[in-house]
This record gives structure tokens, C-alpha cells and sequence, in this order.
């Protein structure tokens, strides 16, 4: 191993990083779909050549990809047969590394000099992938084939030229398919870029020094992590937490989190929870893994991201488990939602013992809603695809975050009047959900309300969400979040979906609305230790009314001027207390 100093080191660790980065920016701008191109739910990576394993991941990319993306570069690996540059594999399958069917990896290898040195990937959430409904959420799926095309691990591009035969069978299997060439070609070509850019690192430094210094950064991340690890003290935690339910059968599934801290090491046991489900709320193992991975990068995000990161993460495969969905189980809601409760679970678990690194839960649903119709004024179909924020939870030094992006990743909600512009709908709300922080001495965040109606045509409505249910939970004594709330208005009254935020198939007319309200963050530690003067700044702004911060705070307002009755709000938190 060539003799590395640290600048060296660094700078070269910035610049894989710094390809991957290029990767992100190039398929964001050649993207078609916005769901890409403006809510970012995509990841790029460099993979090891002969391990699959994570080298490096581009800051942009969605954190549930880190762990995904390798387990499917890995089953790319075991499958490619003569392998050339140029070539790019296409794989969805949830089974070999996945997640649900939207999102759809593309995999190259890079060879330098002729030899193979490694792999890109990337993933992009395609709007439609087939299946029974549009937008691939199938609420009620009771088998993977409702819910999309599958696609193995399969050579779209040769030697650079597209494979005209599987794409034709691909577009003859997916809606809007004349739309996903765009797609299509902005992901090969984050790949063209990727290869590129690290094409010039290798001959800037040289590939001895480049590849000393990837295991050296391997080392490094395993042996920070670890010593992060070291601070937590021994002993066995638990955290539960629950989803509504799998959209087919109305009861809540758990997940059960068992952490042993041992050492330097983690070891993770969810053997405990709920049994496959029929619904598609079922988790494959690799969106498993990737959850604690990312639950732990929440909780220790100085931590760089590479292989040695998740190596002393120990997690038993949760066989029997509706964690651990193995063929013909659905899995649409596994990435969007299961993924931030197993996450959720790993927080709860662990905030008594390191209360100031942790927080209360954050919102926990990427709240996803799919609208596929057809547009008489453009003469063609669409499906639009809406993620949505949601309040964090409130933590040691401070409230929760208002209208954050999920816990698995930076995807954002698009613009919008980019929605309005490309499809025929009109947000008549887009607010504040008062009232849904979590109280405690840290509030948590408020989720967002928005309501859309349709202004041409017909379309079908589709949502996989969660949180309707529960609340995301609260921490050191705080009260939980708000819930997320959908309905549907329609010349026939106003219609909730049966299992509260999954449904799917809801036919909507022109002048129909969808409305929803996002969950609230969890509120940390005691709501009666919160400062009255905060109080009273929140009811100022709209957050709550009068009769929420006397119930959940015990603060007491002049309903005139909103200033604290400090004998009154004494007297009320002494008597609870």
C-alpha cells in the first residue's frame, strides 16, 4: 500500500464523492419526469467490482439508496455474463436488492485501462411501472404482479447502443411510455458522466493511490463508527413501532426492535415483529437493512458513508417476518413508508440512552399520492406523482423542523405550479397543519395541508401513506405527532379511505378534490416544562388555538392579548404534575 498522507486522502475522498455528485446533477437536468428532475428521487453511487460493495455515494441521493443500491449491484454481479464497457443493466426487481418496482436501478461497469475497476449505479423513481393502478401504488395488491412490471437484472444498453427489443417490451408493459425514454437516456447518461469523472481522478492521481485510498477510507469509517458506537452504553434496548396497517387487512402491523449495544458494535433483532401481510406494506430484506443503516446515519451523520460504515452493524435476517418479503409478496409501500418506521424504531430504542444525540419521531410517511388519467385539452395521458413533507421531531436544543423531507431521503415536493403547468389540476390549499406538532419542552414540527382539484377530464386517485393511525411517537415524556389525514369530495359526499391514508382506484370527475394533511413531528420531553412564553408565541403565529396549548401545555392565555395568566397556568401545571 503506497504511503498516503492525509491531504491526499481527503482530497481524494472529495473527489469520488464529487463524481457521484456530477452523477446526481446530470440526471436531475436531462430528466423528463418531474418527480426527478424537481423532486430529486434518484442516487448515484460507485460500487466495488468484485464485492458490490459501497465506495462512494453522492450527497444529493437519497439515503435509503446507500445500503439498496449495493445489495442490487450485488445481484447484478452474481448474473453478468461477458461484460463490456458500454453496457448498462437495467434491475427492479424488490427480490435482488430493490425496493418497490418504481424505482428502477441502472447499473454499468467501469473498467480503466481494460481492466474492471469498479461499478456505477443510480436509481430513479419512475411515475409508472405498470400494474393495476396508475403510479404503481397499489393500496390493495395482494401479489407483485398487481403492482408492476419486474424486471431482473437484464443488459439495456450494449456496448453503448440501447437494446430497441427490451425497451419496446418495457414501454408495452407501462403507461405514459412515449414519456420514459427521457428517463431512460438521462440515467445512462449520469452513468456516461460518472464514468468520466472518475476516468480523470484515476489518471490525476494514479490507481494505486486511488485504490489504497478507498480501503483506507473503508478503515477509517469503520473505525469512527465504531468508536461512536463505544459511547453508547452495553445493554439490550427496545423500540416498537407500528404501521396502520398493509391496505388489505384493517390491523396495524408492529415492528420490534431489539439494539444490543456490545462494545464497539450493534446488533439488531426484529425476529419479534408482525407476520408477512397480504397487503403491500411487506419490506424485502435489502429495504430492511437499509433502514437501520440510515437510522444510525441519522443518529451519527459525521460519520462518512462507505462499506466500513455498516461494519459493525450486525442485523439478523427478521425471516418469518413481514420485514423480510420474499416472492410473491407486494412490497409498494416498503421503501416510502416501512423503511421510516423500521428507522422510527431503531430511534425509539435507543433515545432514552443517548437522549441529546436522538430526537421524537419525525413525520414518517412520504405521503404517496398517484393521480393517472387522461387530458382532453393535451390529448394525453398522465400519471402524477405527489410526495410531501411533514413535521420533525422536537429534540434537546430545540423545536422540530416544519414541512421536512422524509427520513429516508432529500427528496423534496415539486413545485407546485410545476404540477399545475404539467398536469390538469389545481391546488386550491397549501397551508400549515396547525395544531399537529407533538407537544413537549420541544415541540415537535407541523406537516403541510393541500387540497387538488381536477379541472379536466377524468383520472383515478391512488395513496399509499401512513401515520392515519398513530401519531409518530413522542420522546422523554413528549406527546405524539399529528396524524395524516386524507379525504376525497365529490358530487356524492365526502368519501375517507377505509384504512385512513391507503386506498387505491378512487375515481375522480372535474371539480373533485383530494385533500390532505400531512403528520406532525413528536414533541420531546415534558410538555409542562416548556417555556409559557414559547407557548404563547405559538398560538401568536396560528400554530395552536387557546384550547390546545391549556390542554397539552397547561398554559393559560388571555384570550385578548395572548399573554401568559402566569397564576392560572401555575395553578394548572402544579395540579398535573
Amino acid at each position: 500500500m503506497s504511503a498516503l498522507d492525509p491531504i491526499t486522502l481527503g482530497v481524494i475522498q472529495n473527489g469520488l464523492i464529487q463524481v457521484c455528485n456530477e452523477m446526481d446533477l446530470a440526471f436531475v437536468r436531462a430528466a423528463f419526469s418531474p418527480v426527478i428532475s424537481e423532486a430529486l428521487d434518484r442516487s448515484d453511487g460507485i460500487y466495488a467490482a468484485e464485492t458490490g460493495e459501497l465506495i462512494a455515494q453522492g450527497e444529493l441521493g437519497l439515503p435509503v439508496f446507500v445500503g439498496t443500491m449495493q445489495f442490487s449491484t450485488q445481484a447484478v454481479i452474481e448474473r453478468a455474463k461477458n461484460v463490456k464497457p458500454g453496457d448498462i443493466y437495467i434491475v427492479n426487481d424488490p427480490y435482488l436488492g430493490g425496493t418497490h418496482l418504481m424505482d428502477v436501478k441502472f447499473v454499468r461497469p467501469f473498467f480503466y485501462k481494460g481492466k474492471l475497476w469498479s461499478w456505477l449505479a443510480n436509481t430513479g423513481h419512475w411515475p409508472d411501472i405498470g400494474g393495476a393502478v396508475p403510479g404503481g401504488f397499489s393500496a390493495n395488491a395482494t401479489e407483485v404482479e398487481q403492482e408492476g412490471l419486474r424486471l431482473p437484472p437484464v443488459k439495456l444498453f450494449k456496448e453503448g447502443v440501447l437494446d430497441e427489443e427490451i425497451l419496446s417490451i418495457i414501454q408495452s408493459n407501462i403507461r405514459i411510455a412515449d414519456q420514459r425514454i427521457g428517463d431512460i437516456k438521462a440515467q445512462a447518461a449520469a452513468l456516461s458522466v460518472g464514468e468520466q469523472r472518475l476516468t480523470d481522478l484515476l489518471d490525476k492521481y494514479g490507481e494505486t493511490v486511488v485504490t489504497d485510498a478507498i480501503a483506507e477510507l473503508k478503515i477509517r469509517a469503520s473505525d469512527q463508527m465504531r468508536a461512536k458506537i463505544s459511547a453508547i452504553p452495553d445493554g439490550e434496548y427496545h423500540g416498537i413501532a407500528y404501521v396502520d396497517s398493509d391496505g388489505v387487512v384493517d390491523e396495524p402491523l408492529k415492528i420490534d426492535m431489539k439494539v444490543i449495544s456490545k462494545g464497539d458494535e450493534l446488533f439488531f433483532d426484529m425476529s419479534g415483529s408482525s407476520a408477512p401481510c397480504m397487503g403491500p406494506m411487506n419490506s424485502v430484506l435489502a429495504t430492511t437493512k437499509s433502514s437501520v443503516y440510515l437510522a444510525i446515519k441519522h443518529i451519527f451523520p459525521e460519520v462518512p458513508i462507505n462499506a466500513g460504515t455498516f461494519d459493525p452493524l450486525n442485523i439478523k435476517d427478521p425471516d418469518g417476518t413481514f420485514l423480510y418479503a420474499k416472492y410473491p409478496r407486494p412490497v409498494s409501500g416498503c421503501a416510502a413508508e416501512v423503511s421510516q418506521r423500521i428507522a422510527e424504531s431503531v430511534f425509539n430504542a435507543l433515545v432514552d440512552v443517548i437522549p441529546d444525540l436522538l430526537f421524537a419521531a419525525p413525520a414518517g410517511t412520504s405521503g404517496n399520492l398517484a393521480i393517472g388519467g387522461y387530458d382532453p385539452e393535451r390529448d394525453k395521458a398522465y400519471v402524477m406523482y405527489v410526495i410531501s413533507g411533514g413535521g420533525y421531531g422536537g429534540y434537546a436544543e430545540a423545536d422540530g423542523l416544519t414541512n421536512g423531507c422524509s427520513t429516508i431521503g432529500i427528496s423534496k415536493t415539486t413545485p407546485i405550479e410545476v404540477m399545475e403547468q404539467y398536469y390538469p389540476v389545481l391546488f386550491e390549499e397549501y397551508s400549515l397543519h396547525e395544531g399537529s406538532g407533538g407537544a413537549g419542552q420541544q415541540r415537535g414540527g407541523f406537516g403541510v395541508n393541500y387540497k387538488i382539484k381536477l379541472r379536466r377530464g377524468t383520472a383515478r386517485a391512488s395513496m399509499v401513506m401512513d401515520h392515519g393511525r398513530y401519531g409518530p411517537l413522542g420522546a422523554l415524556g413528549g406527546e405524539n405527532g399529528g396524524l395524516n389525514k386524507v379525504s376525497v369530495s365529490t358530487e356524492a359526499g365526502n368519501y375517507i379511505p377505509p384504512h385512513l391514508s391507503k386506498d387505491q382506484d378512487i375515481q375522480i370527475k372535474v371539480g373533485d378534490t383530494i385533500s390532505v394533511s400531512t403528520p406532525g413531528g413528536g414533541g420531546y420531553g415534558n410538555p409542562l416544562a416548556r417555556d409559557p412564553e414559547k407557548v404563547s408565541r405559538d398560538v401568536v403565529l396560528g400554530y395552536y388555538t387557546l384550547e390546545q396549548v391549556k390542554r397539552r401545555y397547561g398554559v393559560v392565555l388571555d384570550p385578548v392579548n395572548l399573554e401568559v395568566n402566569v397564576n392560572e397556568t401555575n395553578l394548572l401545571r402544579t395540579s398535573r404534575s
